[in-house]
């Protein structure tokens, strides 16, 4: 049986079948180690029997023997129901959403059928916030002595991965059980993004520029899984390969990421992050707030869930898993509209802008981008859009307000962070308790609604200075809204000023379509300190892939 601390985990398999220790092994950066994803919300064992070392799901610590991790003390590899750990800084991951949601899947939502199962998940992540890949990787070359010092932090994370899966062989044979690798999860991508949108290979390389770039990093993420896959198969006695689940990182890794994926069979990209709340809704002290790149608690749970439905529906139901994502676009005979193919999960396509509020540029006459969706003739120049229509299941409608010209062309990006204009300043006032008031000429309740409703969103400023402030609270005032915010929170601590236009923006860039995918979420919001979902379903619906320059034929 497997123990848990001082014993007090019960028999965790019945004797009715050979029973299986099935790894989820995880590496990456920030949002795989849980940065700023705090208070957690999975304080306790879920119920659904999956696993993790005593010392967490974050194996890898930096006060640990982090370069030689077979030197760490056995004791804190025992096996104890898996929840969520706080280690300074850090809080939830996805170990608990990715575990949970495949656990119920395979036991059809049976929690009573789940606690006497032959077959459970034990979760282990052995990276750490702002790496790069080939710090991550068997090169290590956070060691080189050209990394910053405030960078290297002992290095390691391979190596301690390898590390774990030995301990769990040891463990799982203690307990009678059979040790596998059931799928290996990457979230990294962030930390080798460039300045100019191109790839950073090392600390101290040159930018590579985007196209060569991405190219780059394709093929690392490709070696990468292929020795990570057979390093591990040489520890278990398992055959053939891992498959790799990874997801649509911000910025050009994620570009990178589904090319990847798309080279290689046994990697398999879940989607884009950017419906769940970001990290700007955290507590991660009394008076601060986490980084808005961050997600928060229930965001890593949430994401942790549409990553376990995926490996559920590739690994058990052998799906043919594709993200939702553009498969072409042509122009009309008419040259006033595009329209837009899409590989759809679960038709039919949504254009939500309910959950998500309406991304928008307007500009007289229209929108620059609507929905996500924007389009640049072949000057870089953009159209104006005056509608975005969904006309059948897997198809989309860009409404141009004037015909492209005969022998121009033009391509589509989908993804921005602009939401609704909020119109003009008219007032900035003191709050109460050491805040301050941004007074609207007018009411947006509505178009705020959906930001509100997902937490703490961002204002920002057209004209002067650039600034950008996180609203956390707002109210109505004579038929104006009153946006509240704290001034510790203003970006290079530059002020709005009266008469700026304003724009409400979420975190990440985004767009408004999806899919109509039905799955129920194992969990629910459990964060009431922000937003209006606590108690709600994780909707786990599938949004459609960020992407630029596709040209319309």
């Amino acid at each position: 049986m497997f123990l848990g601390l001082a014993g007090s985990l019960s028999a965790a398999f019945t004797a009715e079948s050979a029973p299986t220790l099935s790894g989820i092994w995880l590496m990456g950066q920030s949002l795989c180690d849980g940065s700023e994803s705090l208070p957690v919300v999975t304080s306790t064992g879920s119920g659904w029997g999956n696993m993790a070392f005593t010392r967490g799901v974050r194996t890898w610590l930096p006060n640990d023997h982090p370069a030689t991790p077979e030197q760490r003390e056995a004791d804190s590899f025992k096996l104890m129901p898996l929840y969520a750990q706080t280690n300074g800084g850090l809080g939830e991951t996805v170990a608990n959403g990715l575990a949970d949601h495949w656990q119920a899947s395979r036991m059809d939502n049976d929690k009573e059928r789940a606690a006497h199962a032959n077959s459970r998940f034990l979760v282990a992540c052995a990276g750490q916030g702002g790496r790069q890949i080939q710090e991550l990787s068997s090169a290590d070359i956070s060691t080189d002595a050209r990394t910053p010092e405030s960078r290297r932090h002992g290095g390691g994370y391979y190596r301690t991965s390898l590390d774990d899966a030995s301990r769990a062989v040891a463990q799982a044979k203690t307990a009678g059980a059979d040790f596998r690798i059931a799928a290996l999860y990457w979230m990294q991508g962030e930390g080798n993004g460039g300045p100019t949108g191109g790839i950073m290979p090392t600390r101290w390389d040159a930018e590579l520029p985007r196209v060569q770039g991405l190219a780059w990093y394709r093929d690392q993420l490709i070696d990468y899984r292929r020795q990570w896959s057979a390093d591990l198969c040489a520890i278990t006695g398992q055959s053939g390969e891992l498959p790799l689940f990874t997801y649509q990182t911000l910025g050009p890794a994620g570009d990178a990421q589904m090319m990847a994926a798309d080279a290689d069979k046994n990697i398999w990209l879940v989607g884009p992050h950017y419906a769940v709340s970001s990290a700007i809704n955290s507590r991660t002290k009394p008076d601060r707030h986490g980084d808005p790149i961050h997600l928060s608690a229930d965001g890593e749970r949430w994401w942790g869930e549409q990553v376990g439905k995926v490996m559920h529906r590739v690994l058990d139901r052998r799906e043919d898993w594709q993200p939702l994502r553009p498969r072409s676009a042509k122009l009309a005979a008419s040259r006033d509209s595009i329209i837009l193919d899409f590989i759809v999960p679960r038709p039919p396509l949504v254009l939500d802008t309910v959950f998500l509020a309406q991304q928008e540029i307007a500009v007289k006459g229209g929108f620059t981008s609507l929905a996500g969706f924007r389009v640049h003739d072949s000057s870089g120049q953009p159209l104006t859009l005056t509608a975005v229509e969904v006309i059948a299941p897997t198809q989309v409608r860009l409404r141009l307000a004037q015909p492209l010209p005969a022998g121009k062309t033009c391509r589509i990006s989908y993804g921005h962070p602009y939401a609704a204009a909020l119109g003009t300043l008219a007032v900035l006032r003191d709050g109460p308790e050491k805040t301050a008031e941004l007074v609207l000429t007018r009411s947006v309740a509505a178009q705020i609604k959906p930001l509100l409703a997902e937490g703490a969103f961002f204002v920002a400023n057209l004209s002067g200075t650039p600034t950008r402030v996180a609203i956390r609270a707002t109210s109505e005032d004579n038929g104006v809204t009153v946006l509240r915010y704290e001034p510790s929170e203003l970006r290079n601590n530059v002020p709005f000023a009266a008469g700026q236009e304003i724009v409400a923006q979420r975190s990440f860039s985004y767009g408004n379509l999806r899919d109509s995918d039905p799955e129920h979420s194992t969990h629910t919001f459990a964060d009431a300190a922000y937003g209006t979902r606590a108690g709600q379903s994780y909707p786990l619906w599938n949004w459609c892939v960020l992407f630029g320059g596709m040209s319309a034929e």
